[in-house]
């Protein structure tokens, strides 16, 4: 597959011909070689659990959102020092990359600290240049040196310049192993300093050791390096060589996951005033530095849209996220991109009637499975095609679908309806939500909750009228209602706001009007429902 992945999702609260949808148009896309994966925004309905299960498709991955987050930045990975490095390794790598700051790991890429130009500064004014707590490694990078003899991995101790020594040297100073001299060509006090078992020589100018003290330094594990540097230089280079992790800040600054949303961030970096974050994964491994000008290099999640093209149908984030494309059978709403966009739009039952003819465009073969999950979501969408949403082409495509498939659409179409009629045990907000959808006109909302099933008679319709009135009043919709429809006997039960009965009397041109009205010959939300609701709602704004 190329390119970067690209979700594809169908409408909060999804239904059957949602999630096959994005099931079925992702299979065909990564055909034509995109990367994609399905996705869901919410729990999948019994209807459509039958259908996955009898066509063994696994369940559409669960998306919560598609918000940036700090790992969709273009921030400075990998970039972070070992604890074990020298201070002059890591100023030169924040001057490599003109930063002003760098995590500090150990380990397998553990966060342990933070060291910035700041703490080196003070290191180089203000350290103990005599303190050495480093490696042998360390110092001979540093010094750009060259090893003589190697006995020890770390070296401790304390730095003494001999190359000014007087001739009194060996009788004022007695020397150990807590000794780093530095020395030129003085035998006399190469040799004392071999004998008293010091730590390290660090011979200047490029001098060397003749055989006689090479012998002996190695025969005392004496550890020797040699430098074209002369003794100041090396005198000032020398606490550079110590490790990092001695001058480092631990508990100052502030960490972020690359999980964390990046508007999170960055209202969190308005208070911290810092311009440098250590950013870290789910194990607390470092994974690299974020700076506030990386924030303007952002790679936004891609989204595809199927069944729905409205902001408050769809995935939580969709603002931050580009969207490729959408595939809808719906009203235009109010989805805006910034550039143009494949904009695929029909006057058709099931959205999976356009993916279909898709298919037929690109002349890709319908696996059986496929076919079957698309076969169901044009049957669960138009009915069985007792739909006032039914066209032609819905017809045509699903004759097609079930040949495939291998099914019977009268017998088997039944039989996968009767799976989502059930609503016995059902909460007050489970039957709202069960197949809900949100509406706008201008600033003002309405929703729309249905439900296909024989059983009305389960709802206790006081303590529904009660919990629409309190989820109306909560989230502010004009009009909240829920439609119970009995296909079998082609009605749809009424069930609204108190304060949203005037809009349902004018919608549907009734003389009265009461809490569960039958209302004939009225199935589709998409048709009948929601743009007569939406007209009275527009006369009212205007």
């Amino acid at each position: 597959m190329k390119g970067n992945l690209t979700y594809i999702f169908g409408h909060k609260n999804p239904d059957t011909d949602s999630v096959c949808a994005a099931i079925s148009l992702s299979y065909l896309k990564n055909k034509l070689g995109l990367n994609t994966i399905p996705a869901i925004l919410g729990s999948i309905n019994e209807e459509t659990k039958y259908v996955l299960k009898t066509f063994n498709i696994k369940e559409p991955y669960l998306l919560s959102d598609v918000k940036l987050q700090i790992k969709d930045v273009n921030y400075h990975k990998n970039c972070f020092i070992d604890k074990n490095v020298s201070i002059k390794d890591a100023f030169d790598f924040l001057n490599k990359y003109s930063l002003t700051g760098l995590p500090v790991v150990e380990g397998k890429n553990k966060y342990f600290g933070y060291v910035s130009l700041k703490e080196i500064a003070k290191e180089m004014i203000l350290g103990n240049y005599n303190a050495i707590n480093t490696s042998y490694g360390n110092i001979l990078r540093v010094l750009n040196g060259e090893k003589v003899l190697k006995f020890d991995k770390e070296i401790n101790g304390k730095v003494l310049d001999t190359t000014y020594a007087k001739d009194t040297f060996m009788k004022d100073v007695k020397l150990d192993n807590s000794f780093i001299l530095i020395v030129e060509d003085n035998i006399k006090i190469i040799e004392y300093a071999i004998k008293s078992k010091v730590k390290l020589i660090v011979l200047v100018s490029n001098n060397k050791l003749s055989k006689k003290l090479f012998d002996l330094a190695f025969e005392n594990n004496i550890n020797i390096i040699t430098t074209s540097h002369s003794a100041y230089e090396v005198g000032k280079l020398m606490s550079l060589s110590n490790y990092v992790n001695n001058i480092i800040r631990k508990e100052e600054i502030n960490t972020f996951k690359d999980v964390d949303y990046l508007s999170y961030f960055m209202e969190e970096s308005k208070k911290l005033k810092h311009t440098n974050y250590p950013i870290l994964n789910k194990n607390g491994n470092c994974t690299g530095l974020l700076t506030l000008t990386d924030c303007n290099n952002v790679s936004k999640k891609k989204v595809i849209l199927v069944d729905h093209n409205n902001y408050s149908q769809s995935v939580d984030g969709l603002d931050e996220a580009e969207i490729l494309e959408v595939i809808d059978h719906h009203n235009i709403g109010d989805i805006i991109t910034k550039k143009p966009i494949n904009f695929r739009n029909a006057q058709v039952g099931s959205v999976n009637t356009i993916i279909y003819n898709m298919y037929v465009e690109n002349n890709i073969a319908i696996p059986k499975s496929i076919a079957g999950i698309m076969a169901s979501a044009i049957i669960s969408d138009t009915l069985l095609l007792t739909s006032p949403t039914t066209t032609q082409r819905d017809k045509e495509a699903l004759n097609s679908l079930c040949k495939l498939a291998g099914i019977n659409m009268k017998t088997y179409g039944t039989k996968m309806l009767k799976q989502g009629m059930s609503i016995k045990g059902l909460t007050n907000k489970e039957l709202l939500y069960k197949d809900f959808k949100s509406y706008k006109v201008d600033k003002v909302m309405f929703g729309i909750g249905q439900i296909l099933t024989s059983d009305y008679e389960l709802i206790n319709k006081e303590e529904m009228i009660k919990y629409l009135n309190e989820v109306a009043n909560l989230s502010g919709y004009r009009v909240l209602t829920l439609f119970v429809i009995d296909m079998f006997n082609n009605i749809s039960y009424c069930l609204y706001n108190t304060d949203g009965e005037d809009v349902i009397k004018e919608a549907f041109n009734l003389t009265e009007v009461h809490e569960g009205i039958e209302l004939h010959n009225i199935l589709s939300r998409k048709v009948q429902i929601a743009p007569y609701i939406m007209d009275v709602i527009e006369k009212e704004i205007n």
